[in-house]
């Protein structure tokens, strides 16, 4: 499996437990993936579901007309673990976590700040974030929007596939807490290119159809999916 260029896809294990839902997917290149901007060609987003497949428990007033809290938010504090053994190259915290927004009225002024996101670098853009080395060599792997103060890897530090690495959060770039993963030819965000990229040993659960598993593939949007037993 690779790109249209034929470039195989480095296979990753999921960076979590439990279900998540897949959004951004490198089917769906607009609005931000599908670019070369900060090496988002081929990235993802996982948010966290709970076992009815939502994103969070609580639906009310500010749900439609405001922010809400990032602790509301199945995916906050979740543990974010390596996709594959290397060693930690970069590490960024102390963005905060910003409050969440699923409001069309929350959301406008929230783009209207994009450009000056992007102004101001990749820190205010990617939030707390880790890359990775992967010891297969001549790839890199980041991890986005990490929870502030979670990051539990210093750089140097070797790590193992599946080890914990920090808390999911909603720092940087983020309308509400989730995970965005992507695999680069550069530690330095602001000059890498992506890499296309595929999970293995996983349950999918497809819009509209019944759950399949799947050995290796990237799943497909708007598609839940949780690690197999042992993955």
């Amino acid at each position: 499996m690779g790109d249209a260029t034929g470039r195989e896809a480095l296979v990753l294990r999921l960076p979590f437990q439990g279900r998540w839902l897949t959004q951004n997917s490198p089917a769906r290149r607009v609005p931000s993936h599908g670019v070369d901007v900060l090496g988002q060609r081929y990235a993802v987003d996982f948010v966290g579901v709970d076992e009815r497949h939502r994103t969070a428990g609580v639906r009310d007033w500010r749900t439609a007309l405001a922010t809400e809290p990032p602790e509301r938010f199945v995916s906050f504090g979740r543990a974010i673990l390596a996709p594959a053994a290397g060693t930690v190259v970069h590490v960024h915290d102390g963005e905060p976590d910003h409050e969440a927004r699923r409001s069309q009225l929350a959301l406008v002024p929230y783009a209207l700040g994009q450009a000056r996101r992007l102004r101001d670098g990749v820190d205010a853009v990617a939030g707390n974030h880790v890359v990775l080395e992967l010891s297969a060599g001549n790839a890199f792997v980041a991890l986005v929007h990490l929870r502030a103060g979670s990051l539990r890897v210093r750089v140097g530090q070797r790590v193992d596939e599946g080890e914990p690495l920090a808390a999911c959060g909603n720092s940087g770039n983020s309308t509400q807490p989730h995970v965005h993963v992507q695999a680069m030819d550069s530690a330095d965000l602001a000059v890498a290119r992506g890499l296309p990229i595929a999970f293995r040993s996983f349950t999918e659960w497809p819009r509209r159809t019944a759950p399949v598993t799947r050995e290796r593939g990237m799943p497909a949007e708007g598609s839940v999916v949780e690690p197999l037993p042992g993955a």
